[in-house]
């Protein structure tokens, strides 16, 4: 018998020596408390000092979507009408069934005498006239067809009422509490109401969805060969670096509304105006808002390196030790030019008593700037550790004696 099996032999003799010993006497390590990861939902004031007091309309919102960070908002939670800005859910609901496969793009759909007795702003569908989803999409994006967009609505759920019960259930699932719709244009409607927070929820979800960019960017197009013709009603289309989207509105009690979107250097904004005087005023409050915002934040993506994450030393097991992970993956928001002064301050627990579960949590990480807390994120085991036993130290020992 070589000499590292003799000392493995005696090794395993030890541990079967001191079990009693163990269970006797070993008492509960304290473990962090369980600390879910905090989503970074920043504020800032809304004042002068931005230089953003001027901003025009009833209701306005500027926020950064992957971080949900509001960077400015006045009166955000009044319920207010928002026009043809409805129809950012009217059209996030026909791209998620494209993406779910229940629409393609090609598929035609035939007009319902409902759908062309919209009014309004319109393609002048007629009754039983076919044209695909794509189509449709193009009128609705870029002309704000209400026709077009109760036309899909119908497809997607098989008749308008269905659809408006959707938007209403898909509305409390991305927690929009302003929000009540009655139909899927935007025309006006006694209690169809929205905000300008819920309508920046509804936007930055919509702009998940690469395959918009196929419709917001076009300035103008045509359907019916060439005899429809659609002209972008969003003027940031032509004039604002990185626009990106999304949609205007226009109505007697709504006044002039806009949702604008935009991406620069990998950072999103989403700016929301309702109730503003004038079409001018509207694209001119966005437009500051969009500004301020790209000028004063980045996002930040600090790394977490491996030797920050040494594996955990575990009392009364079969292993001596565990491996630990931690998902800091997502991007924080800070202040332009500070992601490299972000501090990372590590809670782990030094030892962990078996048995020990895989993704059970063994401490947190903290992220923050200038003292203020930017996230917490939770430090979970990569593996499992069983606890010391009588047969589990026997069958060690008899596999080491057995091993040719």
């Amino acid at each position: 018998m070589t000499k590292k099996r003799i000392l493995s032999l005696i090794t395993m003799l030890c541990m079967l020596i001191s079990i009693v010993s163990l269970s006797a006497h070993a008492t509960e390590e304290a473990l962090p408390e369980d600390e879910p990861a905090s989503e970074l939902v920043q504020q800032q004031d809304s004042g002068a000092d931005s230089g953003l007091a001027d901003i025009g309309g009833k209701s306005a919102i500027l926020v950064e979507p992957e971080t949900g960070a509001v960077l400015f908002e006045k009166n955000a939670d009044e319920q207010l009408a928002a026009a043809s800005v409805t129809k950012v859910m009217t059209l996030l609901l026909v791209v998620e069934a494209i993406d779910s496969g229940k629409l393609n793009l090609d598929d035609k759909i035939t007009a319902s005498r409902y759908a062309i007795s919209m009014g309004g702003s319109q393609i002048w569908l007629k009754e039983n006239e076919v044209m695909t989803v794509n189509e449709l999409l193009k009128a609705t994006f870029v002309a704000s067809a209400n026709d077009a967009a109760v036309a899909l609505g119908e497809a997607v759920s098989g008749s308008n009422d269905a659809f408006i019960q959707r938007m209403n259930a898909r509305a409390k699932e991305l927690g929009m509490k302003n929000t009540t719709y009655k139909n899927a244009t935007g025309l006006d409607d006694d209690g169809h109401v929205t905000s300008a927070r819920d309508l920046a929820i509804v936007s930055s979800e919509l702009i998940k969805h690469e395959m918009i960019k196929d419709y917001t960017l076009i300035w103008m197009d045509y359907l019916r060969d060439g005899k429809t013709e659609l002209v972008n009603t969003n003027k940031l289309i032509k004039s604002y670096k990185g626009i990106t989207g999304l949609k205007t509105g226009t109505t007697s009690k709504a006044g002039c509304c806009l949702s604008a979107t935009a991406e620069r250097d990998g950072m999103k904004m989403v700016a929301v105006i309702l109730g503003a005087d004038n079409s001018a005023d509207r694209f001119s409050s966005a437009t500051k808002l969009m500004d301020y915002g790209f000028a004063n934040y980045d996002l930040a993506a600090p790394e977490i390196s491996g030797d920050m994450l040494d594996p955990i030393k575990v009392k009364s097991g079969m292993s001596q030790q565990v491996r630990i992970t931690a998902d800091v993956g997502e991007k924080l928001l800070v202040p332009k030019g500070r992601g490299k002064d972000i501090a990372i301050e590590l809670n782990i627990a030094p030892e962990l008593k078996a048995p020990v579960t895989k993704g059970m949590d063994a401490g947190k990480i903290t992220l923050s700037l200038d003292g203020k807390v930017l996230g917490e994120y939770a430090v979970k085991t990569a593996e499992d550790a069983k606890a010391v036993s009588f047969w589990a130290v026997i069958s060690k020992l008899f596999r080491c004696v057995l091993q040719p």
